[in-house]
């Protein structure tokens, strides 16, 4: 049709009896209260769907005349009444008692390149942004002083589509920031506030907006305003987009703005946690700052470290973010000016070792003082990657440590569960959700309620699969007769097939086609007619990773077998809402990366609270969280791939864990789900989904986990930054000299020891240990002279060894300074016992943060 497209958007008013609507659409507390998005899906289901359950976009289009019956509708009001009921309760409340208080004015900074609330906000792309967003929200339900940072991308995480071939392709879409729960930060003249970011050779204008997250707020930066250039306003265009140039950028704007953005508001967090090495920048903004004053380098990078949290997510050393050397001196030379170093200097503090390139990991954690993997095995990996920033110390002592992940239970339990956890937990189990008495009265809910419960969440899960489903086989010109077929085991009228889930990053390290690996075993396992299986699966890989797409193609290869049909079935598009209902629906949740590369995963845990039942390998937190059936401890949670021999190349321990996976299969799953007898369902199913639910909530919800955060981390850091920083950072300033000192003098150090070491003594007999250290210019009040003793059979996974000092006796021969120690053994037997000598101050952090120590 000829002649221009002029386009008009009408938008209704909403009655005064409604008004409050707007506020409830802009706080995404929505996203983890379901009654509130039920409410906005009652005035008009298929819109609702039509703008990706964004309440904000739902009321900008939703017809007045619906808004106006719903004015007039006294159960509507009724159901909005109780609704704002919650919402001001919830807002209302004071801070909740989760581990130590902080001090007044205490102020805790959150950075993350993505955040992952609700597929109304689409700024994450994975675990990662999930797993920040239930930070924030736990952070708002123990209403701690708390702020988050990140990007707001045109593009998110893109949308994904299936082929008849089974080839991914990836959609991306701009958004709307009028329909985003976003509105711009206002300065207090009433103009948008923007700062400057400065880049080679130009200043890059950023405007800040805010997010609502229940008592908390989420800073975004935006670079797409008209006054930058073309280059410069697409930085923030798309979540990890672009190339290494874009991606540096990003990290520049995230980390050196986010830090601007929140002084130019007046906030002063007291903690700055990086969550993930995107945002270490954000260190050297802080530094520079400081130096303004008049600090010097070595003093404002102590500052700066005092309260600074790191958090680590990624398993392989090739995983960190690193640039190349030359592309980081040019866009910091203009920068060493105002931190007072070269550029030489700076970059340097983010060297590994002989790797010319920046790593972002390095300059995280020599601009931290607390560092952290997400899971106990993750931690010893990333302490392992990690050490040779602590050269001299072994993986098993330096600073890295853990706190295993947890999920946000509001978010990800279904509401079937609610009225019965009401009943039989009592009201108050939303307040307990780390008390494991509560929990274990998990067991007092009837079989039969309880698998009626996890029937009718299962039927809803199918509900979704078989549309999606439905309309991916229609897009791609399937016929009705072969929908119907594929759908034949996903029923959501007769629930009753074992269905058995995978959704998560197609990565290859994660082996989605594990299960593949023998498909005649395969077929005899899951195609028998008196008990058949169905397995989901979803998710998406990077449109840059071809191996990772090439296993969507092998998946979906499969399932198009005619002896397969219908029990694998491949779902496109997966999303936060295909995932809650995938997590919270299917009898099994199915794990099998190769050990130890899952460095936390949340996956399960989601499944877990829901009664869903895990089969993984022993990695990441399933480590921590799997329960064996010892006869004592009320049964096994769930089933366990042990990881097979490392010694042994990959093909050899993918065909012994697909073994095991076979059999677990075979001898366990399959007949335990469908001993079902005269009740409908098998009572030792009930048993262990409840075992699940019991002993997996309690322990792995983001209330543990940011409540252990708050007592390893942000207390002490807060602690640490208001010893460093007072009397205009005094302590910082001897911290940097004395290590200054220690650093020039510690190649000389050396240990001898001068005593006549003794084989055997009688018991109650004492033993003198002597050691003569050349300090080289240290004073004897700097270095710590210990021992170590254990039994021979000590390792590293038993308990620690005992330490005992040796005190300074005074000066010796040739300048050296003598310690000793008289050591009567309150034990008989074999002693192991060890001589070492590290540097001690007491304004360090952390006893070994230096990296330094010497065996004698």
């Amino acid at each position: 049709m000829a002649g221009t497209l002029f386009q008009l958007e009408v938008n209704p008013k909403l009655p005064a009896r409604l008004a409050r609507l707007d506020d409830i659409a802009n706080n995404l507390w929505y996203s983890w209260d379901r009654p509130t998005r039920t409410l906005f899906a009652r005035l008009g289901n298929k819109l609702w769907g039509v703008v990706g359950h964004s309440p904000k976009a739902f009321l900008k289009r939703i017809d007045q005349h619906r808004l106006d019956e719903a004015a007039e509708d006294p159960v509507f009001l009724g159901a909005l009444a109780h609704i704002l009921s919650a919402y001001d309760t919830y807002h209302d409340s004071p801070r909740r008692e989760h581990g130590p208080q902080l001090p007044e004015g205490a102020l805790i900074a959150y950075f993350c390149a993505e955040f992952g609330f609700h597929e109304s906000l689409p700024i994450y792309s994975g675990g990662l942004g999930i797993l920040a967003g239930d930070h924030c929200k736990t952070a708002s339900d123990m209403n701690l002083p708390f702020v988050g940072v990140g990007l707001l991308y045109r593009q998110g995480y893109f949308l994904q589509s299936i082929d008849g071939e089974g080839r991914q392709h990836a959609l991306h879409n701009d958004a709307d920031f009028e329909d985003l729960p976003v509105t711009p930060v206002l300065r207090a003249d009433g103009s948008e506030l923007k700062i400057g970011v400065r880049l080679p050779g130009r200043d890059v204008h950023v405007k800040v907006w805010s997010a609502r997250v229940g008592h908390i707020t989420l800073y975004l930066l935006d670079t797409d305003l008209e006054e930058n250039s073309p280059h410069d306003r697409d930085i923030t265009h798309q979540l990890y987009g672009g190339d290494r140039t874009t991606r540096l950028e990003q990290e520049i704007i995230l980390g050196m703005g986010g830090v601007r953005a929140l002084q130019e508001m007046g906030l002063k967090p007291t903690v700055w946690h990086i969550n993930e090495g995107h945002a270490a920048f954000l260190i050297l903004e802080r530094m520079r700052d400081l130096i303004k004053t008049g600090m010097a380098f070595p003093a404002a990078l102590e500052a700066v470290a005092s309260n600074t949290v790191f958090t680590t997510h990624t398993p392989v050393p090739a995983g960190h973010d690193h640039f190349a050397d030359e592309m980081l001196r040019r866009y910091f030379e203009e920068c060493c000016h105002d931190l007072g170093c070269d550029v030489t200097t700076l970059v340097g503090i983010g060297h590994i070792n002989d790797d010319p390139d920046f790593n972002m990991t390095a300059l995280a954690i020599r601009g931290s003082r607390f560092q952290n993997g997400v899971s106990r095995i993750h931690g010893d990996v990333s302490a392992d990657i990690c050490g040779s920033l602590w050269p001299q110390i072994e993986a098993a002592e330096n600073p890295m440590g853990y706190v295993t992940n947890g999920v946000h239970v509001p978010t990800f339990l279904s509401d079937h569960w609610h009225d019965t956890f009401d009943r039989v937990l009592g009201p108050a189990w939303r307040q307990r959700l780390t008390d494991q008495q509560t929990w274990d009265e998990i067991h007092a809910i009837p079989d039969h309620t309880f698998w009626s419960i996890r029937q009718s969440i299962k039927a809803q899960m199918l509900h979704l699969v078989s549309n999606r489903v439905t309309l991916q086989h229609m897009r791609n010109q399937s016929s009705q007769s072969h929908i119907d077929r594929l759908l034949r085991f996903a029923d959501p009228e007769n629930p009753n097939v074992l269905t058995i889930g995978f959704a998560r990053r197609f990565a290859t390290y994660k082996r989605a086609t594990l299960l593949f690996r023998d498909l005649e075993r395969l077929h005899r396992l899951i195609c028998n007619p008196e008990r058949p299986v169905l397995f989901i699966f979803a998710g998406k890989a990077h449109p840059a990773d071809q191996p990772g797409q090439a296993l969507i193609r092998r998946i979906h290869e499969i399932a198009s077998m005619p002896k397969f049909e219908g029990h694998i079935l491949l779902v496109e598009g997966y999303d936060l809402r295909l995932a809650r209902r995938l997590v919270s629906g299917v009898d099994v949740w199915l794990n099998n990366p190769i050990y130890p590369l899952e460095a936390s995963g949340t996956s399960g845990m989601k499944a877990a609270i829901n009664g869903v039942i895990n089969l993984s390998v022993l990695d990441g937190w399933w480590g921590e969280g799997f329960h064996q059936d010892d006869g004592t401890n009320g049964g096994a949670n769930g089933w366990a791939i042990k990881p097979a021999s490392s010694i042994h190349d990959q093909e050899r321990r993918d065909q012994e864990e697909g073994r095991s996976l076979y059999e677990i299969l075979q001898d366990k799953v399959i007949p335990q789900y469908y001993a079902r007898g005269a009740m409908g369902y098998s009572p030792d199913w009930v048993h262990m989904a409840k075992r699940s639910i019991a002993t997996i909530t309690p322990r792995f919800n983001s209330q543990r986990m940011v409540g252990e955060y708050l007592s390893k981390y942000y207390a002490p850091a807060d602690r640490e930054w208001r010893r460093k920083s007072a009397d205009h950072f005094a302590a910082a300033r001897t911290l940097a000299e004395w290590k200054e000192k220690v650093r020039h003098a510690w190649p000389r150090v050396s240990l001898r020891r001068i005593d006549n070491p003794l084989k055997r003594i009688p018991w109650g007999d004492t033993l003198r240990l002597e050691v003569a250290v050349q300090l080289d210019g240290l004073s004897p009040a700097d270095v710590v002279v210990e021992m170590l003793m254990a039994r021979p059979s000590w390792n590293a996974k038993s308990k620690p060894p005992r330490s005992l000092l040796l005190e300074y006796q005074g000066p010796g021969q040739h300048g050296e300074s003598i310690y000793a120690l008289d050591l009567t053994p309150d034990v008989c037997g074999k002693i192991d016992y060890r001589l070492r000598a590290y540097p001690y101050h007491e304004l360090l952090t952390h006893p070994f943060e230096m990296g330094m120590m010497l065996w004698l």
